[in-house]
């Protein structure tokens, strides 16, 4: 009886001992422990300026395939246009104690008061897309002067530098549209027979911007030559108001993103040309220098993307 009681210790013993080596080793990290180079998983807050529009939907989806990439936890919170909103949402990951926030501002002053108080909390945040007055600990995105550049130097092209050309604006307030617009007057120094003879915004909306194209097809009536659209929402609608109104073949139209809407349009030959704002790069460049940032490893204070025209000639690299 004893020495049966005997073996059975031993394998009990045997089977504890085991199960710590087991749980000791644990093989190699898992992505969140790689990430992080700890135990704990690292958790991301993201604030989006608007998940309804396609670009910045698809910003928010480089941010979350970077995320599953490399084991991070990605909470993503629609801002639906509403600074007041993405306030809330920052104080929510900052209750959260998320070890970082990526945050794509709607309005450069309007959403400042968000950058402030991750800072005070001392979380980490990055702006992605665009700026706020107060100052992030990064950003990364593009520079919206340069798609300016590029769209009036292709109208500037097509049109022999010379002739009217009308601007819809995005978002009153939002960096993208503030940038863009002075990109775009900027750019027009160098083309003195080119006049802008009207700019609206239609807030980065597509049904917006039908309207306020028809709107100018009325009131400039076959003296609209040119069409730069802030953004490939915008676009689309002004495109569409053109084709309604059978007059696109006499105005060149180009607009901003290379959303996917933009870039078929472009392929069929609807659309000019479309400027490429690679939100995928963008997205995942944030989320990689957020964890650089949590890690206190080295990181850029500033990366910026670069914009690409696209037109017919090449539009075959941009599609999927």
């Amino acid at each position: 009886m004893k020495k049966r009681m005997g073996i059975s210790m031993v394998l009990v013993l045997a089977l504890i001992l085991a199960a710590c080596g087991n749980k000791e080793s644990g093989g190699e990290p898992s992505g969140s422990a790689a990430a992080g180079g700890g135990d704990k998983q690292i958790t991301i807050g993201v604030s989006i300026l608007n998940l309804a529009n396609e670009f910045t939907a698809t910003l928010a989806k480089g941010i979350e395939e970077k995320g599953k990439e490399l084991g991070v936890k990605i909470i993503v919170n629609d801002g639906q246009k509403d600074p007041n909103k993405q306030i809330q949402q920052v104080e929510t990951f900052i209750a959260q104690k998320v070890d970082a926030i990526i945050f794509n501002p709607i309005e450069a002053e309007a959403s400042s008061p968000a950058v402030d108080k991750a800072k005070e909390a001392g979380i980490p945040i990055i702006n992605v897309n665009s700026v706020t007055k107060s100052a992030p600990d990064a950003f990364v995105g593009s520079r919206d002067q340069e798609s300016a550049q590029i769209a009036i130097d292709y109208l500037a092209e097509r049109l022999g530098s010379k002739g009217n050309l009308v601007m819809m604006h995005g978002h009153l307030g939002q960096s993208a549209e503030i940038d863009r617009t002075e990109g775009a007057v900027e750019a027009l120094k160098g083309y003195p027979d080119m006049k802008l003879i009207a700019e609206q915004t239609a807030e980065w909306n597509r049904d917006k911007a039908l309207t306020l194209m028809q709107n100018w097809l009325q009131a400039h009536d076959g003296q609209i030559q040119g069409v730069f659209a802030q953004n490939d929402e915008m676009g689309m609608g002004a495109l569409k108001a053109l084709e309604d109104a059978g007059v696109k073949q006499d105005i060149v139209l180009v607009s901003v993103d290379a959303i996917a809407d933009a870039l078929q349009a472009v392929k069929d030959g609807r659309l000019d040309a479309t400027v490429f704002q690679n939100a995928a790069a963008q997205g995942g460049g944030a989320l990689e220098t957020a964890l650089k940032i949590i890690k206190k490893e080295p990181f850029e204070k500033e990366v910026f993307v670069p914009f690409e025209l696209v037109t017919k000639d090449n539009i075959d690299q941009y599609l999927k």
